[in-house]
C-alpha cells in the first residue's frame, strides 16, 4: 500500500516550533523504513487543527478520494485532527474504505471496530486538550484581573516584572508621560506637537519605537495610568501604582473631548479658489462685484503684472473647453466597454492555457529533481556534480513558479484600469452639460497639473494618459485602439501580458 506522510506544526510563526515538522519528517521516514512502507507524497502544514479547513490537509484527504493513496503515515492522531469536524472526515474515509490504514510510531492503529474506537478516543482527547487549554488560559487571564495585575504588555511608563509577574512604575519614563498628561491638559499642545516633544525628550515606545500620534492619543484615554484597568470593555481595580490623578485625566479628557467635536466647515462661495495659481506664483483668490464672481492674484508676493479679472463664466468656459477635448459619449463608451470585455475574456483564456503549459513543465521539473536524487544516492554521479544539477534545476523551477504567478496576477490586471479611464471620459462628457462648478473643479484636478491663470487665460497640462487623448482631436478619438490608450508605457494600465487586439467603435 501507498502512504501519505503528514506533518503539522500548530504555529506559523518562523521563531516557535521551529524544528518540530524536521522532527516528525525525520522520524516518519525512520519509521517508514523500519515497517517497509512505500511513500507516495509528503505533506507539510504550519496551521492549528483547533478549527476545520486547513488547506493542505483538505488536499491531501482529496487525493487519497482519487485513489492516489491507500493511507496515511503521520506523528500521533492530534497531528490529524484537533477538532470533531476533520476526526470526523478521517472515520468516515476509514468506514468507507477509502483510508485503508493509518500509521502512527507512537500510537497503535487498526482498522476494526477496536481501533476505530480507540481512534475515536484520541481524537477526542486532542480535542479536549485544545478546549482545556483554551478554558485554563481564560480562566488564568481572568484570575489576574481579579487579583488587580494586568495579563499583557505594560503600558509606556511602566515594566513587566518577571519575577513577580506584577506591573512596575518605569523611573526613566513615569515622569515624562505625566508631563504629557500635564501638557496636553492645557490645550495648548496638539497631538503632533506632543509626538515632537516625545521625540525632544527621547521618549519611546515598545521596542524603542517612535510615538505616533494614535499612540498618544490612546495612552490620553487609558485609565490605566489611574490606576485602573479596562479588559474587554471590563473595568478593574489594578494593584499597580497610579502616574496621574484623577482630577488631570479628567482635565485631559475635556479637552480632547472640546477638540474632537465636528468643527463647522467654512461656506465657499467660489468653486474655482484653490484651482490654479498666478503665473506670478501667488494663489489665485475671488470676490463679487454687481452679482458676479470675479478671480485675481492675491498679490501677496508685491506687485504683479497681471492686472485683470477673470468672470467666473468665462473661466467655466475655457474649463469646458479643455474637458471636450477628451469627452467621450455615452454610445462611444458602450462600444468601447464592450470591446474591453472581449478583450478581457481572451486574455483569461491565454493565460490559463499558458499557466496549463507551465504547471506540465513544472511537474517535469519535480520528477528531475527525483531522478537526480536517486542517482546521487545510487552513488552513480559525485556531490559536486549533484549540487550543481540541482541548482540549476531548482533555479528553473523558481523560474517557472514566478512566471505562474505573473500570468495569475498580470495578465489581465490592465483591464479594470482601463475601464475606469473610459469612465471618466465619459464622465468629461458629463460634465460638459452639468452647472456643478465644484465637480469641474474637481474633475480638473484629477486630470491635470500645472494650472496657471495668466492673462486671463488658463493653462493646464494634461496627465499621461489624458494627454494622449486630448492630442487625438475629437473626431480621430473615435478610432482610438487598445494600443494606444492602453498599452502604452508611461500610462502604466497595462503591466505585463499579451497586449489585446484592435480596438475600434
Amino acid at each position: 500500500m501507498r502512504y501519505f506522510i503528514y506533518a503539522r506544526k500548530s504555529t506559523e510563526d518562523e521563531d516557535r516550533q521551529v524544528l518540530s515538522i524536521e522532527a516528525q519528517v525525520t522520524e516518519l521516514k525512520e519509521f517508514a523504513a523500519k515497517e517497509k512502507l512505500e511513500i507516495a507524497d509528503s505533506f507539510f502544514e504550519s496551521k492549528t487543527a483547533k478549527e476545520p479547513g486547513r488547506k493542505i490537509f483538505g488536499e491531501m484527504l482529496a487525493k487519497i478520494e482519487q485513489g492516489q493513496a491507500d493511507g496515511i503515515l503521520s506523528w500521533h492522531p492530534d497531528r490529524l485532527a484537533r477538532n470533531s469536524v476533520d476526526g470526523g472526515k478521517i472515520i468516515h474515509m476509514v468506514d468507507r474504505g477509502v483510508i485503508k490504514a493509518l500509521k502512527f510510531p507512537c500510537f497503535w492503529f487498526e482498522p476494526t471496530p477496536q481501533g476505530l474506537f480507540m481512534l475515536n478516543i484520541a481524537f477526542g482527547q486532542s480535542k479536549y486538550f485544545v478546549d482545556n487549554l483554551r478554558e485554563n488560559v481564560k480562566r488564568g487571564l481572568r484570575q489576574k484581573l481579579r487579583n488587580g495585575v494586568w495579563p499583557s504588555f505594560a503600558p509606556v511608563g511602566y515594566l513587566n516584572n518577571a519575577r513577580t509577574r506584577g506591573i512596575d512604575v518605569d523611573p526613566a519614563k513615569s515622569v515624562m508621560i505625566k508631563k504629557v498628561f500635564e501638557l496636553y491638559a492645557t490645550g495648548q499642545y496638539s497631538l503632533l506637537s506632543l509626538v515632537n516633544w516625545c521625540e525632544a525628550h527621547n521618549l519611546t515606545g515598545g521596542y524603542h519605537r517612535k510615538l505616533s500620534m494614535n499612540a498618544i492619543f490612546s495612552m490620553l484615554q487609558n485609565i490605566f495610568y489611574l490606576g485602573l484597568m479596562r479588559y474587554k470593555g471590563e473595568v478593574f481595580e489594578g494593584t499597580h501604582e497610579p502616574l496621574i490623578s484623577k482630577k488631570l485625566f479628567e482635565e485631559v479628557q475635556k479637552v480632547r473631548n472640546t477638540r474632537a467635536r465636528t468643527r463647522k466647515k467654512l461656506h465657499r462661495d467660489f468653486a474655482f479658489t484653490g484651482l490654479m495659481k498666478c503665473s506670478c506664483g501667488c494663489s489665485i483668490t475671488a470676490e463679487t462685484q454687481k452679482g458676479h464672481n470675479y478671480y485675481r492674484c492675491t498679490k501677496k508676493r508685491g506687485e504683479c503684472t497681471e492686472k485683470h479679472f477673470l468672470r467666473e463664466e468665462e473661466l467655466e468656459s475655457q474649463i469646458k473647453q479643455y474637458l471636450q477635448t477628451i469627452a467621450l459619449s455615452d454610445q462611444d463608451q458602450e462600444k468601447i466597454m464592450a470591446e474591453l470585455d472581449k478583450d478581457e475574456l481572451t486574455a483569461k483564456e491565454q493565460a490559463q492555457d499558458n499557466i496549463q503549459n507551465l504547471k506540465s513543465e513544472l511537474e517535469n521539473i519535480n520528477r528531475q529533481l527525483e531522478k537526480l536524487l536517486d542517482v546521487y544516492l545510487s552513488d552513480t554521479i559525485s556531490t559536486e556534480e549533484y549540487t550543481s544539477r540541482k541548482q540549476k534545476i531548482l533555479t528553473r523551477k523558481l523560474e517557472l513558479n514566478e512566471r505562474i504567478k505573473d500570468f495569475e496576477q498580470n495578465n489581465w490586471s490592465w483591464v479594470e484600469p482601463a475601464r475606469e479611464f473610459i469612465l471618466s471620459l465619459n464622465k468629461a462628457d458629463n460634465l460638459l452639460r452639468s452647472s456643478e462648478k465644484s465637480e469641474l473643479a474637481a474633475f480638473l484636478k484629477n486630470i491635470g497639473s500645472n494650472r496657471i491663470l495668466q492673462n486671463r487665460q488658463l493653462h493646464f497640462d494634461y496627465e499621461i494618459p489624458y494627454n494622449l487623448v486630448a492630442a487625438c482631436g475629437g473626431g480621430e478619438r473615435k478610432n482610438l485602439t487598445n494600443s494606444f490608450w492602453c498599452a502604452q508605457q508611461d500610462s502604466n494600465l497595462q503591466p505585463s501580458g499579451p497586449k489585446p487586439d484592435t480596438l475600434s467603435s
